[in-house]
């Protein structure tokens, strides 16, 4: 049996949320789709107040995407921050799952020059920007992770995430260790210590 270690990837393996940065650096890079802006915060609102789904924000926060040449675009940004992913995750030593709420079109050049194994993330219309199905976030990553590997056929050894209430179901699945990500510190801790099954 193939044994693995599973990641978050924002705030985890580098200091930020990459799609909110990426977003940033376009609107910068390429001002003409500035205009959209009001309308991605006017969706942001009460998608960050709970009262609608991240699901139905993200079909519009990278509505920019049909504006800019996008694999340019991508390369451009990890070219400037490829640098921030932090060192321990390049010295690991599994085959790592990186699973993420984040833009597979982001991730996927990421994963090329980081060279990891297995990524799982949100997968949004190259075209458009939309997010395609459900954000791959909280339970929904533990039912993609099966998905991909089935039951029993891998053993996850550990599991590192920022977040202990979103990654609760994904650090569920560790059968050694799980790390908890605070300014890039891996701070280590056992499931049965923080949460019950």
């Amino acid at each position: 049996m193939k044994e693995i270690d599973i990641y978050d990837f924002d705030k985890t393996l580098l200091p930020y949320d990459s799609g909110s940065k990426f977003a940033l650096f376009c609107f910068l890079r390429y001002p003409w789709c500035i205009p959209l802006a009001p309308v991605i915060g006017l969706v942001g609102v009460p998608a960050a107040l709970g009262l609608i789904k991240w699901g139905a924000f993200k079909k519009v926060c990278f509505s920019f995407m049909a504006f800019i040449p996008r694999e340019k675009a991508v390369k451009a940004f990890w070219d400037r921050h490829e640098k921030d992913i932090y060192p321990w995750f390049k010295s690991r030593l599994r085959e790592a799952v990186v699973i993420s709420a984040s833009p597979d079109f982001l991730l996927k050049e990421i994963q090329k020059r980081v060279d990891f194994e297995h990524l799982i993330c949100s997968v949004h219309n190259d075209r458009t920007g939309a997010i395609i199905g459900k954000n791959c976030a909280k339970d929904e990553k533990v039912r993609r992770f099966k998905k991909e590997f089935g039951e029993g056929d891998v053993k996850v050894i550990d599991v590192y995430s920022d977040s202990l209430e979103n990654d609760r179901p994904i650090f569920a699945l560790a059968t050694n260790k799980c790390f908890h990500i605070v300014d890039g510190e891996r701070r280590e801790f056992l499931y049965s210590e923080k949460f019950s099954r």
